[in-house]
């Protein structure tokens, strides 16, 4: 496991890295998530694998730091990201990245270009959402004020988000897991779709099939994003359907 300090109080983000060639391939995961447990097993399918390969958790999740004087927003995501990425010497990475991983992973291209040569981004959100007491996910955790959920509305949350998702979760930080959920709903200005338009790497979007289609793939598409309905998933394609996943994947990074 690799680490570097991102926080001028010292705090650090941790990553699990693979060997092999370069240009770098960032993972990035989900909010609640953690990056090895949900791509270890495609980094390593033999259609990805020996690429060097950093599985990063982002602050507040899974094996990195927990602070809680950290606001948690997307471009505070994104900056403590880029910081752990020079740490690691990874200019010019592709990034594989799930949910509000996809979201930061936008902002750090946008801020950042230099560390990022190519976007795959997996279900990722690309729009403002309206926080709903009950709802599963960020718009349900967002539904809560700090204090609430602090208080046991984090229990709720567990209790909706089921066995699986809550083993990574748990990791999370209460105060990280809420603001990051409140950031992610309310999203950037210009939005998350708005800036990965007019970005200028090449770009993918992988959603479940299942889903239907994708609310402004024309818009997508005709700015320059391959969007690619997996079948066989839910929204963690790379979960539910491993080698399809990795087969989009592959296709995107050619």
């Amino acid at each position: 496991m690799r680490s570097a300090e991102v926080t001028p109080q010292g705090d650090r983000i941790r990553w699990v890295e693979l060997p092999g060639a370069e240009p770098a391939r960032v993972y990035v995961h989900g909010l609640g998530a953690a990056s090895g447990p949900y791509f270890t097993e495609v980094a390593l399918h033999p259609l990805l694998a020996g690429r060097r390969s950093l599985l990063v958790d982002l602050l507040g999740h899974g094996l990195s730091d927990r602070p809680v004087d950290f606001a948690y927003t997307l471009e505070e995501h994104a900056d403590t990201l880029a910081t752990a990425l020079r740490a690691a010497d990874a200019p010019a990475a592709e990034f594989v990245a799930h949910s509000m991983g996809g979201s930061v992973a936008i902002v750090l291209a946008d801020r950042h270009p230099e560390l990022v040569s190519r976007l795959v981004l997996v279900d990722a959100n690309l729009d403002p959402l309206t926080p709903a007491r009950g709802a599963v996910g960020s718009r349900g955790i967002a539904a809560y004020t700090e204090e609430e959920f602090l208080a046991g509305g984090w229990a709720e949350v567990r209790e909706r988000a089921g066995a699986h998702w809550w083993s990574t979760m748990r990791l999370a930080g209460r105060e990280a897991l809420h603001r990051s959920a409140v950031q992610l709903v309310r999203g950037t200005r210009p939005t998350m779709r708005e800036t990965l338009t007019r970005l200028r790497v090449p770009r993918a979007y992988l959603y479940p099939a299942a889903d239907g289609p994708l609310p402004g793939a024309e818009a997508l598409t005709a700015a320059g994003v391959s969007v690619v309905a997996v079948p066989d998933c839910g929204h963690n394609v790379m979960l539910d359907n491993p080698r399809g996943f990795a087969e989009a994947t592959a296709a995107a990074l050619t």
